[in-house]
């Protein structure tokens, strides 16, 4: 049986040559990053800007895509549509109006009144609500520290398991994934809700494991070439996870692209965010979680005692031999 290898068993690509050039356009993105974040900003949700809620039981299930281009023509903002409980249990979210609570009494009048043009007068308007900027700061407050305890966790794993540089290098790529997802947020003005920080959290699980198997594939070679220096030795290390690294990235890109395509407008910023993450992982996994290994010291353990900086260059058979 023919099997199709997208990488081949053996390859000897030269990340190392290209780290520099890496590292630069790392902290230009992370710098431009900022710079958006801190500038335009990013295009706040519902979920972060505060906005009015309103529960309606529906006579009958609802075309949603059709519901949301009804209510999104009436010129009140970002309108999100959620099913709860059964298909006809149908939760609004209208962002906030411009003024105090009579500018948002007079946006559910015109909701209502939409609906029951639409869809007749049998309509239960169970609940309504006005979430004000307090809970949305609450909420963004609650996002930041998901995302740092995230990766305080993530730094005290690295730790214990393997040494400190590792655990340093993984924090960096993992602030390097994080904060380009947001840029990108920022530059392409995709909303960014409680959806969005999902994303950035599996972001972060999905980095921090691609960057696991790369540093775990560099300690065993440590173990097995004491010989190699250590830039050869981390090349070697990437070429040997090569294959693993790109099956799993396109198997994943897969199944988003589907959820892109056909998850509809609901899914589809987060899908967006997860396609970006997963090629920034699988990047920073090979040219910034590896090669910031060498930056801040990582040397053989003889190298550390002798104080030696450099090494005579040996060959993986060579290596191999040894």
């Amino acid at each position: 049986m023919y099997k199709i290898k997208l990488v081949p068993a053996k390859t000897n690509i030269p990340f190392f040559k290209f780290r520099l050039m890496a590292l630069v356009l790392s902290s230009l993105l992370v710098v431009g990053s900022a710079i958006m974040f801190f500038g335009p900003g990013l295009n706040k949700g519902i979920d972060f800007e505060g906005g009015i809620l309103i529960e309606v039981a529906m006579p009958t299930a609802p075309d949603l895509g059709n519901m949301r281009n009804s209510l999104g023509g009436l010129g009140l903002g970002q309108v999100a549509l959620q099913t709860f409980g059964s298909e006809e249990d149908i939760l609004i979210r209208v962002q906030r109006q411009p003024g105090e609570a009579k500018a948002q009494e007079e946006a559910v009048n015109i909701i209502k009144a939409q609906l029951n043009s639409d869809f007749g007068e049998d309509i239960s308007y169970r609940r309504v609500e006005f979430v004000g900027p307090t809970v949305s700061e609450e909420l963004v407050l609650a996002a930041i520290e998901a995302v740092a305890v995230a990766v305080f966790a993530i730094l005290v794993y690295i730790w214990l398991r393997f040494e400190w540089h590792y655990s340093v290098g993984a924090v960096v790529a993992l602030v390097h994934d994080v904060v380009l997802t947001i840029g990108m947020f920022a530059v392409t003005g995709i909303e960014f809700n409680l959806a969005s920080v999902a994303a950035i959290l599996t972001i972060v699980g999905y980095s921090i494991n691609d960057t696991v198997v790369v540093y775990d594939r560099i300690r065993e070679n440590f173990r097995r070439f004491k010989k190699m220096p250590v830039t050869e030795l981390i090349n070697f290390s990437i070429n040997e996870t090569l294959a693993r690294t790109t099956i799993t990235s396109l198997t994943t890109l897969l199944a988003l692209a589907a959820l892109y395509i056909f998850g509809g407008e609901v899914i589809r910023g987060f899908a967006t965010a997860m396609i970006f993450g997963v090629v920034i992982g699988t990047y920073s996994s090979i040219f910034v979680a590896a090669p910031i290994l060498t930056v801040i010291g990582l040397r053989h353990r003889s190298e550390e005692e002798d104080g030696f900086q450099g090494g005579d260059t040996v060959d993986t058979e060579a290596g191999e031999k040894g």
